[in-house]
């Protein structure tokens, strides 16, 4: 075998369709595009979304609701998962990067602490944003709760 005997598959490819070529190949003449018109011309193109005058699509379905630009998403972490990682990385301080090593968050994330679970261990916590019952439990157990601006 060589690469130039390499053949497709037999029946996997069609020949091209070979407009205007004469009238024997059904093809020619007005090669597919009807009589005059802008559709028969060369050079034309229908803008996108145009459907030949009917009320086109995106104008047809309702809209409503509106989406607020100024919005501030934050990725959720609770105080039981906070105590995983303090056993799991030994470490005094938990901030972005330890997070993110972790596999908590992604690079652009902010995040915001929640109350839910039980944190024992002594540490300083940066985030974005923290609940109030969040804030209580950390500093209950002896550590900091810093908000990164």
């Amino acid at each position: 075998m060589k690469l130039s005997s390499i053949k497709p598959a037999e029946g996997s490819t069609k020949k091209k369709k070979r407009l205007g070529r004469g009238v024997g190949s059904g093809k020619g003449g007005t090669s597919t595009r009807g009589h005059k018109g802008a559709q028969s011309r060369s050079g034309y193109h229908s803008k996108p979304g145009f459907e030949g005058g009917q009320m086109p699509l995106y104008r047809r379905v309702p809209k409503f609701g509106f989406k607020n630009a100024g919005k501030v998403e934050f990725k959720p972490i609770n105080l039981d998962v906070l105590e995983d990682l303090a056993k799991k990385t030994k470490s005094s301080v938990i901030d972005n990067a330890v997070l993110y090593e972790n596999g908590l968050m992604s690079k652009n994330d902010k995040v915001k602490v929640l109350g839910r679970g039980e944190l024992k261990s002594k540490v300083e916590v940066k985030a974005h944003a923290f609940s109030a019952s969040a804030i209580a439990a950390i500093e209950k157990a002896g550590g900091k709760a810093t908000v990164l601006s």
